[in-house]
């Protein structure tokens, strides 16, 4: 269960002949995230960098302050899925039980089961000051993307989220069928290492929902570059957070749509 595609033999019609064809499919698959044994969320992802994934959904949704809070992490193959399981302190706990949430998360769907339109449109954190970058830079990070992606080659199927830096450039890629949970493997992977998230740039695959402005935010985030546009939420939420947007990033250029002010443009 746990690997990230397999193989498919079927058949396929072109200029109508049909002839045998393999495709490599992405593979997804119901994750439990659970804290101390209980079930807190119930996600359709795909099954690849699992512990990036449970500690960036951790801190993006709040639960914990830090990577470190998570103090024992153990991945368990149960009937129809995969459970992530997690243990933290009876302080963190406690926070959790208090609000109550449950999600069941089609795949890709950031939102689902929240319990009140307050909670839906929680603050965005104010981000720091942040780095400036030149607009040669923007377009060589998102170009680096798709190098990155070795699922989505293979595949054809899956959003990809990565974190360029002027120094190291393209430095880590996570995949997923989903776009929040491919953002949240991307959280948790620097987490873990430690890199801050300011020090570099988000790129992203799919459009800028307000989800992806709330989770890169919460990743201390200043600058998204994305190949498609933001929605108009999206936008205000950035602006009240002082995130630089970015997007329709093409080999000819990109759209700013906020935070102007880390950009050196000609």
């Amino acid at each position: 269960m746990n690997v990230p595609s397999r193989p498919f033999s079927g058949a396929a019609i072109k200029h109508g002949i049909s002839s045998p064809s393999v495709r490599e499919l992405a593979e997804e698959c119901a994750i439990a995230l659970t804290y101390n044994r209980l079930t807190h969320a119930v996600m359709m992802a795909t099954p690849a960098d699992l512990q990036d994934f449970a500690v960036g959904f951790s801190l993006s949704e709040g639960i914990v302050p830090d990577a470190s809070c998570i103090e024992d992490f153990a991945v368990i193959e149960a009937e129809g899925g995969l459970e992530l399981r997690m243990w933290i302190a009876p302080a963190h706990l406690a926070v959790l039980e208090q609000r109550r949430r449950r999600l069941a998360g089609a795949t890709g769907c950031g939102m689902c089961g929240l319990e009140s339109l307050a909670e839906a449109m929680r603050p965005v954190p104010t981000v720091g000051t942040g780095l400036v970058f030149t607009a040669a830079e923007v377009q060589q990070a998102c170009a680096s993307l798709s190098a990155g992606q070795v699922l989505n080659r293979a595949t054809r199927a899956v959003h990809g989220a990565g974190f360029w830096t002027r120094s190291d450039g393209l430095v880590a890629v996570r995949e997923d069928v989903g776009r929040h949970n491919a953002l949240d493997k991307l959280g948790g992977a620097l987490a873990r290492e430690g890199r801050p998230a300011s020090e570099g740039m988000v790129l992203l695959t799919s459009r800028i929902s307000i989800e992806l402005v709330q989770k890169a935010a919460r990743m201390g985030a200043c600058v998204i570059a994305a190949v498609s546009a933001p929605t108009a939420l999206a936008v205000r939420a950035a602006e009240r957070s002082g995130l630089t947007l970015l997007g329709v990033a093409r080999e000819d250029g990109f759209e700013i749509f906020s935070g102007g002010h880390r950009l050196i443009v000609p």
